[in-house]
């Protein structure tokens, strides 16, 4: 107790520092790092003393990991030294990069204004799961309009099985209007015993109360969102109930409570924005596990004022996603309940002159965006940009792509800075064979790239010490918690300090002016990423 009184004592001085608007945001990261230091320290425990009985396990002790790390320094130092001055630097580029947690939250505060006419507030409910006897806490956000628009777009996951939100929500679609979000996080309301709709009425009973507190003439006028433990009932009276202290807390300054509100396993929020055009462009997402394309685990809110026609919007969107957050993968695992929401408030005029430079900054902020969902995956401690160039279709980038990403030996070996390139080439051929693309994707053309080199080329491997020293100091210079691989790696990662990534190519050869290219964004696979799920929702 008098721990957590502690803690809670500093983050609250934290709050205090950071102003009002983001103390939702410390809240949110005093309970995300109680629980996850909470399960990292238990699945630690264990496997050190599954190292100590049996001889296999060796590898889980982080001192035995060290020396192994200690030892690939000793033989490749002497050919790093001269190479090192031209290798991580360079190879990692970084626009962004935070000293703490607070640095972190300062930076959202400043970029984080609400375009004209938009609201938002949240607030926390305490609840018992119908299904689980055990206490938890739900937070409910509400992002509001000051009118209603018909100027709107949504995408939604492609899973069979959809959560009852997506099924609402692709009603709204039908609508000539839409006024409000409201979200709740800890449960994703897909498919719950009950009363037989699958969650769909106490989805709309939610957005009527919304409705009705926010003085709308129907529900209709309100999206709803959901996001957490799949199977699952939605504490609707309890929601219900909360809506008027979400309405207290209402302000148009700043969207970082939202971004902070929507959070579920997610390390810290995440906010990107652009100015053009006389208006704002603001985005926010939630992120972190079952992160896979069309779409992911994610809930992705995108604000503006600009005053886009309806059917611009709804063209633009599938593109938007398309290059952005279907291009990301996290563990493969496709969510029922994922959104992507573009809406705008009509208030700055445009012209259509404008239409390419508003185009250019949405989908850039879409990328930025979609990239800190995977660096704020669960467990993330790299970041794996994956560029497959010179292909013969988009469609087979995005595929051979996602299969590089997903690989469990790549991820493995990315996590534990190990530039073992034959897994690499390994996904590539296991890809190209099993889809009948020999003869379409001649491999004696294919090039790999890892930190800038060149690995493999013209059918065979290029490697030497050299070499190897460079691509581990690129790994670990991507690190995002700094040290040996341990079972603790990640688990107390509050803020992203930097943007680096590491970089790998698939060049497939295709001739020059007629291949394709696709940027995709994966994390690698850690310890961490498995005592999460191991123990969601316990």
């Amino acid at each position: 107790m008098m721990a957590c009184k502690a803690l809670v004592i500093g983050f609250l001085g934290i709050a205090n520092e950071v102003t009002a608007i983001s103390s939702t945001v410390s809240g949110f990261c005093f309970r995300r790092e109680f629980f996850t230091t909470r399960r990292a320290s238990s699945f630690s425990a264990a496997a050190r003393m599954t190292a100590q009985t049996h001889p296999r396990a060796l590898f889980l002790n982080p001192e035995n990991q060290h020396a192994v790390d200690e030892a690939r320094r000793r033989h490749y130092r002497a050919s790093s030294t001269a190479l090192h001055s031209s290798s991580s630097s360079s190879l990692n580029p970084s626009s962004l990069s935070f000293s703490s947690k607070e640095d972190y939250l300062a930076h959202l505060k400043r970029i984080g204004q609400l375009p004209a006419g938009f609201k938002c507030g949240t607030s926390w409910i305490s609840f018992t799961p119908v299904e689980a006897n055990f206490p938890s806490r739900m937070n409910v956000t509400l992002i509001a309009l000051d009118e209603p628009t018909d100027k709107f777009a949504i995408a939604f996951t492609k899973n069979a099985f959809p959560g009852a939100p997506i099924r609402v929500g692709r009603e709204r679609l039908k609508e000539t209007h839409l006024q409000a979000i409201v979200v709740n996080n800890k449960i994703s309301n897909v498919c719950p015993g009950g009363e037989g709709d699958g969650g769909v009425g106490d989805a709309e009973e939610v957005c009527q109360a919304v409705a009705r507190r926010l003085g709308l003439p129907s529900g209709k006028l309100v999206l709803p969102s959901s996001t957490g433990v799949i199977g699952w009932r939605l504490p609707r009276q309890a929601i219900i109930d909360a809506v008027p202290r979400v309405l207290e807390t209402m302000q148009a300054a700043s969207v970082v409570p939202a971004a902070a509100g929507i959070l579920t396993t997610d390390r810290y929020p995440k906010v990107r924005a652009a100015t053009v055009a006389g208006g704002r462009i603001v985005g926010i997402a939630k992120g972190a596990g079952m992160i896979e394309p069309n779409l992911a685990t994610m809930l992705v809110y995108l604000l503006t004022d600009l005053a886009l026609p309806r059917d611009v919007l709804r063209a633009w969107l599938p593109e938007v996603v398309g290059g952005s957050f279907n291009c990301i993968s996290v563990d493969s695992d496709q969510s029922t309940s994922d959104t992507v929401a573009l809406v705008s408030s009509d208030k700055v005029a445009v012209s259509e002159s404008d239409y390419p430079a508003i185009k250019a900054s949405l989908t850039s902020l879409a990328q930025r965006l979609a990239e800190d969902i995977v660096r704020n995956g669960e467990g993330t401690n790299h970041v794996i940009e994956l560029r497959v160039s010179n292909a013969p279709s988009v469609e087979v980038a995005r595929a051979l792509g996602r299969h590089v990403i997903n690989s469990p030996l790549l991820k493995c070996a990315i996590a534990g800075n190990d530039p073992n390139v034959g897994r690499l080439a390994a996904a590539v051929g296991s890809y190209v064979g099993n889809q009948g693309l020999t003869e379409g994707l001649r491999l004696e053309r294919c090039r790999l790239l890892m930190g800038g080199q060149v690995v493999f080329k013209g059918g065979a491997f290029e490697l030497d010490p050299e070499k190897e020293a460079l691509l581990v100091e690129h790994m670990k210079d991507a690190q995002l918690d700094p040290g040996p691989l341990t079972m603790d790696s990640g688990s107390h990662v509050t803020f992203p300090a930097h943007e680096k990534n590491v970089k790998v190519e698939v060049d497939l050869g295709e001739e020059a002016g007629k291949g394709v290219g696709l940027t995709l964004y994966g994390s690698d696979l850690t310890y961490a990423y498995v005592a999460e799920n191991a123990d969601y929702r316990s």
